[in-house]
């Protein structure tokens, strides 16, 4: 292509793409921009051109968007590429993403604008991960290992961040040299518990007690260079079902381990499980990718219908199992990659399917054996547009029709967007 990295251009933006990037063009090219909104004259400067696309950084807003703020702090830091574009803006952008990924990527023409609920902005996130190097502790700058202020994002509420430095501290008094951290706390914020993987080789359980302690956590756990594994308190978080669900069933309660996967957000939590639910009409279901239980749970607590739930890692796993056994045999809980399940073969088809695949969606083999056992219906949770807009156009080439689909703000500021989406097979389109 014609443009080459280092040269400077003047450009309208024009919409948004996925990554925080915006779309540009210059003399028919293709540019990914970042540090602009759509509609904006900016000045920038390509810092890599491919054969069909070039990257460019905002140098100069010569024709500022109405919908243009100052950002809290450094936007590639943590990832907060959207901080300087006022917030219902990025909810409208958010979605424009989801809905271009499905007539794009899925050949999937959406009529309407897909919505995104919103979230706080603030104090929202209920895990994280830190890196550490020596007393310093941060998250890491887009595209580098330079390490960034995580308090100046306000992702985390201070008190969060409070806990992980006192820890960190803690330990560094003891000798222990810590080369990063998984912070998990439940939603009410008043349940903290922390992961540490370290430099060292060796240490004490005496000395995660004593971090434990300084920064008031129900517990923490620890995983040397050599693979020892530590322990200390009660290294687990829990939140109430009712919590969870919004309202929808009450006893029990969910825990997890801080290197269990789990949602983030502590104000749309309710919303995403209560929508699942929603979705769920009866009967039996089978839930992919369950991680410690977010969705199957709250189902078996329902009494809607008996639960199956796969999960392959080992520690989401673990909680899993936990936080099954209130509910005996209407939760049934398996061990096993979603492949080696399908791949087992002898599968009653459920009669909800609900999926929440990774970042890259379901794997072809996952995919062809969910179509082999024919769901009445499936409810598909995804973090990546891209990848859920492929995985539905196979399901609708298979017969499925989409009935809903919708966005949650799970990361404000940041560019993810979650999205939830309801297929049925075509003809039984009854939504409840």
């Amino acid at each position: 292509m014609a443009v080459r990295t280092g040269d400077e251009l003047e450009l309208i933006v024009e919409k948004a793409a996925s990554g925080g990037f915006m779309i540009a063009r210059h003399e028919g090219e293709v540019l990914l921009v970042r540090g602009a909104i759509p509609g904006e004259r900016v000045r920038v400067r390509v810092t890599r051109a491919e054969k069909k696309v070039a990257f460019a950084d905002a140098t100069r807003v010569l024709e500022p968007s109405a919908d243009r703020r100052e950002p809290p702090g450094d936007p590639a830091c943590g990832g907060c590429l959207y901080a300087f574009i006022d917030y219902p803006r990025q909810l409208q952008l958010k979605g424009d993403i989801v809905r271009d990924a499905f007539t794009r990527i899925g050949r999937i023409p959406l009529d309407d604008a897909v919505a995104v609920a919103g979230s706080p902005e603030r104090a929202y996130r209920m895990r994280g991960r830190f890196h550490v190097r020596g007393r310093e502790i941060g998250f890491y700058r887009e595209g580098t290992h330079d390490l960034c202020d995580a308090r100046a994002t306000g992702q985390l509420s201070d008190e969060s961040i409070d806990a992980v430095e006192e820890a960190v501290a803690s330990l560094a008094v003891q000798g222990i040299n810590v080369a990063s951290v998984e912070l998990a706390e439940n939603a009410a914020g008043d349940m903290r518990a922390l992961h540490f993987d370290l430099r060292d080789a060796k240490a004490s359980s005496d000395a995660f007690a004593r971090a434990a302690a300084a920064a008031k956590l129900s517990g923490c756990t620890a995983r040397t260079i050599d693979e020892t594994f530590y322990s200390a308190g009660d290294p687990l978080v829990r939140d109430p079902l009712d919590v969870v669900s919004g309202d929808r069933v009450s006893g029990g309660a969910l825990s997890r381990h801080p290197e269990a996967f789990f949602q983030g957000n502590r104000f749309l939590l309710p919303s995403l499980v209560g929508a699942v639910m929603d979705a769920v009409p009866g009967g039996s279901v089978l839930d992919f990718y369950a991680g410690v239980g977010l969705f199957s749970v709250p189902l078996a607590a329902s009494a809607r219908g008996k639960v199956t739930a796969v999960e392959g890692d080992p520690v989401s796993g673990r909680d899993l199992r936990r936080n099954a056994e209130p509910f005996g045999e209407h939760l049934r809980v398996v061990r096993s990659s979603v492949e080696a399940f399908l791949a087992r073969g002898g599968r009653s088809a459920p009669d909800t399917l609900v999926v929440d695949p990774p970042r890259t969606g379901m794997s072809r083999e996952a995919t062809d054996g969910i179509l082999g056992l024919r769901p009445e219906r499936i409810v598909y949770v995804s973090c990546d547009a891209a990848t859920m807009a492929r995985d539905a156009r196979r399901l609708l080439d298979a017969g499925y029709e989409l009935l809903s689909l919708q966005g949650f703000d799970l990361f404000p500021n940041t560019p993810h967007v979650e999205t939830l989406g309801v297929f049925t097979k075509r003809g039984h389109s009854t939504f409840p």
